[in-house]
């Protein structure tokens, strides 16, 4: 149970989250197969476990961890297009007219709901761990759009969830700029070796490096031209590894070895103890990382009347 992503949420407002209020609320929206003619459903799963019995909200100790699951129809949009054509050209050659765009629309319609009971069906879950006394949400996940899934379909449950990104007083790209220019960065901070580099001005080019020396005087050239970090992989302490980019996102965390070692003994020999074990582990962690983590980025920006 160990995040790969992570994106930061700030709840504006103090909420309760009763763990047993938080299941009946979350059993109200649970996750369900696509019916034959639904594209999509969204629901919440047990984060832990499968069955009846498995709780929808796992505690331990002051966090919270939930999960949601989407489930989809996939109709590629070639095997659609393909048979629209074909619908089209033999209406017009045995009607001797043109079909235009309405009736396009329509029979297009029509060849999505004859396929969805035979199209493939994908799952993805997403995970999300509740701090109330951090006021922080971190969802398991590099895509905005699916942090939002979750969150709405959360705050549809709840009736209510006052959140909005952490945002921090200094621009990211800015700080990683400074530290690979400057070779060092905050404390607890190390520069690892992949990044990567943008031209400021509009259509300006992209470069990406991997296992790359970055104290090197080809990266010193490319940012005394004006471009700027927009990624960079970094090391905090001796226990995670990440990569960071300008908007706040977490990518690619790797929690080391000594973290995961020790969660294995502090599990016990039941995989729900290991799953336990890494989750409290893995969010102890993340109560010292983060503020750090705000710290070496200027501090956390606090909107007015908030």
């Amino acid at each position: 149970m160990w995040f790969k992503n992570l994106l930061i949420y700030r709840l504006t407002q103090d909420l309760p989250f009763d763990a047993e209020a938080l299941e009946t609320a979350l059993a109200s929206k649970p996750a369900r197969p696509c019916a034959s003619q639904e594209l999509t459903t969204y629901g919440f799963v047990a984060p832990f476990g499968k069955g009846e019995d498995a709780p929808l909200v796992h505690v331990s100790g002051d966090f919270l961890l939930v999960a949601a699951r989407k489930e989809e129809r996939i109709l590629p949009g070639s095997v659609v297009r393909d048979a629209l054509k074909e619908k089209v050209e033999e209406i017009e050659a045995e009607q001797m007219r043109k079909v235009y765009k309405k009736e396009r629309d329509q029979l297009k319609d029509e060849i999505i709901q004859a396929f969805l009971p035979r199209a493939f069906i994908r799952r993805s879950s997403t995970f999300a761990a509740i701090a109330p006394k951090q006021g922080l949400i971190l969802v398991n996940s590099a895509s905005p759009k699916r942090a939002e899934d979750l969150l709405s379909t959360l705050r549809e449950v709840l009736g209510t969830l006052p959140v909005r990104p952490l945002t921090v007083k200094t621009a990211p790209s800015a700080i990683m700029t400074d530290w690979v220019k400057t070779l060092a960065a905050a404390e607890h901070f190390f520069v690892l070796d992949e990044c990567e580099l943008r031209d400021t001005h509009e259509d300006g080019g992209i470069v990406r490096c991997k296992r790359q020396d970055l104290t090197g005087e080809e990266i010193q050239l490319h940012l005394s031209t004006g471009k700027v970090v927009t990624q960079l992989s970094l090391a905090w302490q001796d226990k995670l590894a990440f990569v960071l980019d300008d908007k706040m996102v977490v990518k690619r965390l790797k929690f080391e070895d000594l973290l995961q070692d020790q969660a294995e003994q502090d599990g016990g020999d039941e995989a729900l103890g290991q799953l336990d074990a890494s989750f409290t582990l893995m969010m102890l962690t993340f109560g010292e990382f983060l503020p750090q983590l705000f710290d070496a980025l200027g501090g956390e920006e606090m909107p007015q009347g908030i």
